[in-house]
């Protein structure tokens, strides 16, 4: 006997349901599988309804795509940001700084190996994110990843941490670094490593990170 799916078929859904149930859908196949398993088909199977459906809202698999992309690199933000709100006040404004840099690679760093498909699903092409995707890329600041690292990189340098003729480029010297070893990590020769020794790395790559901008 044939199994019954899951997910049976909906008729209908009220006005942007359908459009954030697909998106919802094609986050969970991304969790769990990376890029690679965001399907259109697979998504609207999930979501309830026939295929023919999802075209309202999204007209190919790389529209799907995009918005989970953009979904994938808010929650990045929202790691980041998250991280970024246990640094203890009080400190003089450079330690703070610096502890707040730290604290964007420690969340950046931490994002990855928690939600490893979401976070290659990020970073699965080049092509920009835009419009209104449902799930913005920025978090509750507003600013997406690679703004939050700037925004950072500019406190350091009105703090006098920074010369300001180094800050031209450094989000990409940053980025560089930390984005390397949580691919390293995922999928480089660290993939086997313990979580005490990706730990020590972990805080000696961000130890470099600062003290070499």
């Amino acid at each position: 006997m044939k199994e019954k799916s899951r997910h049976p078929l909906r008729s209908t859904f009220h006005h942007g349901d359908l459009r954030k149930a697909l998106l919802e859908a094609g986050i969970e196949l991304a969790r769990g599988g990376g890029p690679q398993a965001v399907v259109l088909r697979e998504a609207t199977r999930r979501a309830g309804v026939a295929p023919n459906a999802a075209y309202r809202h999204f007209s190919s698999h790389g529209e799907l795509l995009q918005a989970v992309r953009a979904a994938a690199l808010s929650y990045l933000a929202f790691a980041i940001e998250a991280e970024m709100a246990g640094v203890r006040r009080g400190k003089p404004r450079g330690e703070m700084a610096r502890a707040k840099l730290r604290a964007v690679g420690t969340g950046y760093l931490k994002f990855a190996l928690t939600e490893p498909g979401l976070f290659r699903t990020a970073f699965s092409t080049t092509d920009p994110v835009e419009g209104d995707l449902d799930t913005a890329k920025t978090g509750a600041s507003g600013l997406n990843p690679f703004q939050l690292l700037g925004s950072t990189l500019d406190l350091l340098v009105e703090t006098g941490v920074l010369p300001p003729e180094r800050r031209p480029g450094a989000e990409y010297l940053a980025w560089s670094a930390v984005h390397g070893l949580a691919f390293l990590i995922l999928e480089g020769p660290l993939s086997v490593a313990s979580h005490e020794e990706i730990g020590r790395l972990s805080e000696r790559l961000l130890r470099m990170v600062e003290n070499g901008l």
